[in-house]
């Protein structure tokens, strides 16, 4: 796996590890065994941190939140994190037993928009909106490989509030099994491309020290039927 580390102002490295992209204590790296067709970009800076409150505190008020409950091993259970699902018209999103209908576009989710699809040169048509309240939210292991995303969809990833851990696993090679981990910073930018979502598993994990909240925005190319 190729994890390229761009700051807003200075050049782009490819590397397997920064201050911000670690392996779990006790993983190990082999740079010869690199995935080359998955492809992560991160970017800490993406939003300075001055806009990054901002942005944070308004769509935390604006964005109409919803709890909703899912059905795992026979039992129903609160989804651990709080979502929101923004698209343009008609554009439903479907997993896990859940299908959310598009709720239509609010302002700052459009300006944001706007900033990641001039900077990646990609474009997105929709976007998932996800409250971790604290460090008791999570989410599970999983890929974002939903029909409606296409065969190699790209996915692109802004992160407000509370800095918390990102972990990365391939999904077969078990010579790679060992979890990748990236601190998501508070205005950063995660791009997956590639064969991200086909290959790999990621997932954030429960943390107790984390007492603070976390806006994720994850923005999506739904493919129309």
């Amino acid at each position: 796996m190729l994890i390229r580390v761009v700051r807003a102002q200075g050049r782009a490295a490819l590397v397997p590890t920064t201050v911000s992209v670690k392996l779990l204590r006790g993983a190990t790296f082999d740079q010869e065994n690199l995935l080359s067709d998955t492809h992560l970009q991160f970017i800490p800076d993406f939003i300075s941190a001055d806009e990054a409150d901002g942005y944070f505190h308004a769509l935390q008020a604006d964005i109409d939140w919803r709890q909703d409950r899912i059905k795992l091993f026979g039992k129903v259970h609160n989804l651990p994190r709080l979502h929101q699902w923004y698209a343009d018209d008609g554009l439903a999103y479907q997993w896990s037993g859940l299908k959310l209908q598009p709720q239509p576009w609010i302002r700052l989710l459009v300006e944001l928009r706007a900033r990641v699809e001039q900077h990646t040169g990609h474009r997105f048509n929709s976007v998932l909106a996800n409250l971790y309240r604290d460090g008791n939210d999570s989410m599970g292991w999983h890929a974002d490989d939903e029909p409606e995303l296409g065969e190699s969809p790209v996915i692109a990833s802004i992160s407000l509030g509370a800095t918390r851990d990102f972990h990365l696993r391939h999904k077969v090679r078990t010579q790679s099994a060992s979890t990748r981990t990236i601190a998501l910073l508070h205005g950063s930018l995660l791009l997956m491309s590639g064969s991200s979502q086909r290959d790999w598993l990621h997932s954030l994990p429960k943390r107790k020290r984390v007492t603070e909240p976390r806006i994720n925005l994850t923005f999506r190319q739904i493919i129309r039927a």
